[in-house]
């Protein structure tokens, strides 16, 4: 009897082990079933959202050559794909992160023991699909048992995500998922960022420095800390070496180097086109408001759905007219400021410093905290901790806002554009000095006295109505009759009078009585309609004086009127879009320039003809002489009143483009025509560009001439065939003016 007790006692005893054994397991399985369910926690993904996992994706700007110029974001982020992957990087996260990352279903089922014998307390154990789906899904719990139920639903997940995804769409995703600090989101932006590479070029210590990160961002960061992150670089590289990536031969060499950075900061005021990115953007938030995301049924987000906006922008050729900006107003910053060394170049002009101090952003947020007008005046004439621009680099020092004021007044600023003429496609645009001083865009956005540039389009008009470039016209002064009673006779820049001219002579040496004399004959209203055909919309006063060149226009506006002239008459709006593309690839919309016949072929040849001679023996001959330039070239300098605002408008078969140079305000300039001419401060800009392309063969930029028209010229361009004996001026015809 006794032993029979015994063997139930201990059957007992097996049931109870099992019914305690099985509680937490039944328990454990129902919180798996309603997390399933998403009774519990968070809801778990559907079916799509697995599919397409939400994440702010930044949108690319795209060149023609296809450089990414740069990103606009909320987090910088750019989702790559597995091929695009160094193998350095995915062996260092496996030897890191996962060893057994390809074998196992995604979930490790020592962590998972680990965890659930400790409540959910115990870190670690997670597979790289497991903090994918934490990053994915997951916001960070507020407590324990939280964690214990999002843990559970990371399995859930896990097991869905390996189902759906190969173990390289994994890996792909959750690289593209993880922050690298620095505003660097994902893998590619991380690369870019430090060492200004992309992903499937990164080595094996830099893959080893940036895999390192993963654990601790901030503290592991090379920028921040330099000496933390070569430590766990260095673990890195001793867990490669332990699973065989790396033989011990290599790691003793690697872990010897130092890490070599090229950081790269990607916000919007560093790297290529800056202003162009900037003007970009304000069509691109146009478009985004316009156009419904079909995903989301909302309209599509600049900032967070991962666009790709294709442009029209070279980066090489962008690259070489910011540096041939940079080379020649270095140097002319340099003579304007020996030029007015120990002078006042805004004498008699003092209010203009003091519409700057009301400008600005010190004295807008003074003024909304109620300081009075005393306060404000002292607050701008204490010295404080400031950074200056220079050519050669930021200044810091201490100085007064108002002497900062009166720094940058003295600084010459720059438009440029350059574009193809037959395609209206801009390939490089360089709106200012630096976008982190000057945010102010003198391509489009900046309009100025374009000055003798403007006469081209009265000669258009001569030449469409019949005349010849070689029509001489008499070198005198000529009187126009004004509404206002009074009478007004444009002067010669040299102040020199006689002779006869022809219309060639006459533009190539800007000669204002010759650009008086075809005013005359046509009027100011001809002048403007012709200008309207080129592509010119800024409003123009119909006065005589538009002969010399008053009006306010943009290098924009500029350059693709002046294109058509290299176009055979026809007027081709200037795009620097081609198309926009959402995340997936899909063309969202393409775009295309408007053309316009604007004057005839054969005019548009008589203007390349009038302007060659502007290069070979007018204003701008120093192409031909210190620049060296062989080639066919058409041009045109302009200088306005006082040497305010120096332009050049250069021509080439298939290439046109134009530069503007001048200070914030019109005040303040060159004091002599010999130093402040169009030909001095921004010619050079055109032929260091011009040279720097013509250099690079792979650009394959034509050197070639001018297409003729289609149809025979009607028109001698030989002027010594006009000359006859006992005459004293020549031309198509005889007019009696």
């Amino acid at each position: 009897m006794p032993k029979k007790k015994s063997k139930t006692s201990f059957s007992k005893y097996i049931r109870y082990f099992w019914i305690l054994f099985s509680i937490p397991v039944i328990i454990l399985l129902g919180i798996i079933f309603m997390a399933s369910r998403g009774w519990i926690g968070e809801p778990l993904p559907t079916f799509e959202e697995l599919e397409n996992p939400k994440s702010s994706l930044a949108s690319e700007i795209i060149s023609s050559d296809q450089a990414v110029l740069g990103k606009y974001y909320l987090e910088n982020r750019t989702n790559i794909h597995y091929p695009d992957l160094s193998p350095n990087l995915i062996n260092a996260l496996k030897a890191t992160e996962d060893i057994r990352f390809e074998s196992h279903s995604g979930i490790d089922l020592r962590g998972l023991i680990r965890v659930v014998l400790r409540a959910g307390t115990a870190g670690g154990g997670s597979t790289i699909t497991q903090q994918l789906a934490k990053n994915l899904f997951h916001e960070k719990p507020d407590t324990k048992f939280e964690r214990v139920i999002q843990k559970i639903q990371e399995w859930i997940i896990s097991v869905e995500l390996e189902r759906r995804y190969t173990k390289e769409e994994i890996l792909a995703m959750y690289l593209n998922k993880v922050e690298f600090s620095s505003n660097a989101y994902g893998i590619k932006a991380a690369a870019r960022t430090y060492f200004n590479k992309i992903p499937e070029s990164l080595n094996v210590q830099e893959s080893a420095v940036l895999i390192g990160m993963l654990q601790a961002p901030t503290r592991y960061n090379p920028m921040l800390n330099p000496e933390k992150s070569l430590e766990r670089r260095n673990v890195v590289l001793s867990q490669m070496k332990k699973y065989h990536f790396i033989t011990s031969q290599a790691f003793d060499s690697l872990i010897a180097l130092p890490i070599q950075l090229d950081f790269q900061v990607e916000d919007h005021n560093y790297g290529p086109a800056t202003y162009f990115r900037e003007e970009l953007r304000g069509d691109m938030i146009r478009w985004c408001r316009e156009h419904i995301n079909n995903s989301t049924g909302r309209p599509y987000n600049l900032y967070t759905d991962g666009l790709k906006i294709y442009t029209t922008i070279d980066s090489r050729m962008q690259k070489y007219a910011e540096e041939a900006v940079r080379e020649h107003l270095s140097q002319l910053q340099k003579k304007f400021n020996e030029h007015w060394k120990g002078k006042v170049p805004w004498l008699g002009f003092e209010d203009l410093l003091t519409d700057a101090m009301h400008r600005s952003d010190r004295y807008i947020m003074l003024k909304k905290a109620g300081a009075s007008k005393g306060e404000i005046e002292k607050s701008f004439n204490k010295k404080v901790k400031m950074k200056l621009f220079s050519w050669k680099g930021d200044i810091d020092t201490v100085l007064t806002p108002m002497d900062s004021i009166k720094y940058y007044k003295k600084i010459l600023q720059c438009g440029f554009m350059s574009m193809e003429p037959q395609t209206g496609y801009i390939r490089a645009w360089v709106g200012g000095d630096d976008y982190r001083y000057f945010k102010y865009d003198h391509v489009k956005e900046g309009k100025r006295q374009v000055g003798s540039t403007f006469k081209p389009f009265l000669y258009t008009l001569a030449m469409q109505e019949g005349f010849s470039p070689c029509y001489k016209v008499p070198n005198v002064r000529i009187t126009f009759d004004l509404p206002t009673g009074e009478q007004w006779s444009p002067e010669n820049a040299d102040a020199k009078y006689g002779g006869m001219l022809t219309l060639k002579e006459g533009l190539a040496e800007s000669v204002n009585c010759i650009s008086a004399f075809l005013m005359k004959q046509f009027g100011p209203q001809a002048v403007i309609e012709i200008a309207r055909k080129m592509g010119i919309t800024t409003p123009i006063d119909p006065v005589p004086a538009i002969c010399l060149g008053t009006p306010d226009v943009s290098v924009f506006e500029m350059v693709g009127a002046y294109s058509t002239f290299a176009n055979k008459g026809v007027w081709t709006e200037p795009i620097y879009l081609t198309r926009i593309e959402d995340k997936n690839g899909n063309v969202l919309q393409e775009f295309l320039p408007r053309k316009v016949e604007a004057i005839s072929e054969e005019t548009a040849y008589l203007m390349i003809n009038l302007m060659d001679g502007v290069v070979q023996f007018g204003t701008g001959g120093r192409l031909r002489g210190q620049y060296k330039f062989t080639n066919p070239i058409a041009g045109k300098t302009g200088t306005t009143q006082n040497q305010s605002d120096g332009w050049f408008m250069g021509i080439t078969p298939q290439l046109v483009s134009g530069a503007w140079v001048g200070c914030e305000d019109r005040a303040v300039h060159f004091r002599d025509l010999e130093s402040g001419q169009g030909a001095r401060t921004a010619m050079p800009i055109w032929a260091l560009y011009m040279q720097k392309l013509f250099a690079d063969k792979s650009l394959n930029i034509y050197k070639g001439d001018f297409e003729k028209p289609s149809e025979p010229l009607t028109v001698e361009l030989d002027c010594n065939k006009y000359v006859q004996p006992g005459s004293n001026h020549s031309g198509t015809f005889d007019k009696d003016f």
